[in-house]
């Protein structure tokens, strides 16, 4: 669930850009995140973003992250976006702009025809700073305390241990499955667990490793009638084709993030904003655990996902030793109305794939397959094949309550001199793709350990 690479998420994702709904924001502050509303995070987000096709009030040109518009959608792809608007889905040209609700080809983290992470751009033009120092291949094993403050970390790096010291501040950037492992080995987290590690304890917060929240998606598998997607290019000579496009022309397949188009849209026709959002792949077993189609055919793949869940996960300690990894209970579909939203998300899916847009490349759906019918069907589908979309959030939640962790200004409650600036502070999972809004926070934090905010 989180990538142990210079970027983290954002070097590992699918280059989906999307922020979420202003009334995700909005939420956040509702939910003690005094500062955090859409209003005043839109700045932020325009900060960032480096768009090379739009600009105007909801979006940034000059930002270190590039965004951009696939020059060239597959042909399944546009047939998706085709067959999504015959089901009743308007189409949207711009997910990030005044109404989220559509079908459409996402914007992308892409520039120059490449990915660009935050190690690439904001990290890479930084590196030759004499203030910055980077340090890779190294195991944080600790946060130093003195006091109740935080000086430093100790860290291993070729089974020497070594010790950062901070003048200032500990940022805690380890993402909302390695933040709270860090933080509860350092003695912060719930008082009773850690004791129950041999950890001796420097602040009592509940909170911490509680409250985890993630997108459970459910996919749908369709073998195609010939070779239209990118799975073609899994043959040596389309492989090659494919190489020899991208090395002379800086074009073709290779600059496809491959789930090129999505929706937004309402499993609860009651809801004031969308509660589903679908991912498109021109392509089938792209992703680890999905069904693919027959050996040598070509196939697509609809993903969709319950945008706001209720259920709750946890993140705990294996051991006191930093090496182990800690155990992480999702407990997706815990709650009754994340199971009905995934189960109409499934039914629209397959309604989309329908449409004839579509139905005119497909051969037959391989998953779920034709034995899928009732209700129970669908039930017992989603809990077979459902499965992490790789948004972990909210672990480490801001706020004032007694299970919040930092306060508005990302401050650890209860000590001095550390800060948390990553998606485990989300107060509540934001409806869509979680690697712009984790941006976000990280521009916002870099205001506020300025002074600036």
């Amino acid at each position: 669930m989180q990538a142990k690479v210079l970027g983290g998420g954002s070097s590992i994702n699918a280059e989906v850009f999307t922020r979420g709904h202003p009334s995700d924001y909005d939420r956040w502050q509702s939910e003690g995140a005094e500062g955090w509303s859409f209003k005043d995070v839109q700045k932020y987000f325009l900060r960032s973003e480096g768009n090379t096709i739009l600009s105007g009030g909801w979006h940034g040109t000059d930002g270190p992250l590039g965004v951009s518009n696939l020059p060239d959608p597959q042909r399944m792809t546009r047939a998706f976006v085709q067959s999504c608007q015959e089901y009743g889905i308007p189409y949207n040209p711009d997910f990030n702009g005044p109404t989220q609700e559509g079908a459409g080809v996402y914007q992308t983290t892409i520039r120059n025809n490449r990915r660009c992470s935050a190690a690439v751009g904001y990290l890479r033009p930084a590196l030759k700073r004499p203030n910055l120092t980077l340090v890779t291949g190294a195991l944080v094993l600790r946060i130093v305390f003195e006091g109740r403050r935080a000086v430093g970390v100790d860290y291993e790096i070729n089974g020497k241990q070594m010790t950062a010291r901070a003048d200032s501040e500990v940022l805690v950037t380890s993402g909302a499955i390695g933040t709270p492992k860090l933080m509860m080995l350092s003695g912060i987290g719930p008082a009773t667990a850690l004791r129950s590690h041999g950890i001796d304890v420097i602040e009592d917060l509940a909170g911490v490793g509680e409250n985890l929240q993630d997108h459970f998606g459910v996919d749908i598998v369709a073998e195609l009638q010939n070779h239209d997607s990118l799975d073609k290019y899994n043959k040596l000579h389309w492989m090659l084709w494919a190489g020899i496009q991208y090395s002379l022309f800086n074009s073709g397949p290779i600059t496809s993030n491959v789930v090129e188009g999505g929706a937004f849209w309402y499993g609860d026709k009651e809801c004031a904003s969308p509660d589903l959002q679908f991912h498109f792949l021109a392509g089938a077993g792209a992703e680890a655990g999905v069904p693919s189609v027959s050996k040598g055919a070509s196939g697509i793949t609809l993903n969709s996902y319950t945008l706001r869940p209720k259920s709750r996960g946890t993140v705990a300690l294996r051991s006191a030793d930093p090496r182990d990894l800690p155990v992480i209970d999702p407990n997706y579909l815990a709650d009754p109305e994340d199971l009905k939203i995934s189960v109409e998300g499934l039914k629209i899916s397959q309604e989309i794939f329908n449409q004839p847009s579509l139905q005119k490349y497909i051969k037959v759906l391989r998953f779920p397959d034709k034995n899928v019918r009732t209700q129970a069907d669908y039930i017992a589908y989603a809990r077979q094949y459902g499965r992490t979309s790789y948004h972990p959030t909210c672990t480490c939640k801001m706020g004032t309550d007694a299970m919040s962790v930092v306060d508005p200004q990302l401050r650890v409650h209860g000590v001095d001199g550390i800060r948390i600036c990553d998606s485990s502070i989300m107060p509540s999972l934001v409806g869509s793709n979680t690697n712009a809004a984790t941006i976000m926070i990280a521009e916002k934090a870099a205001d506020m350990i300025r002074g600036n905010a």
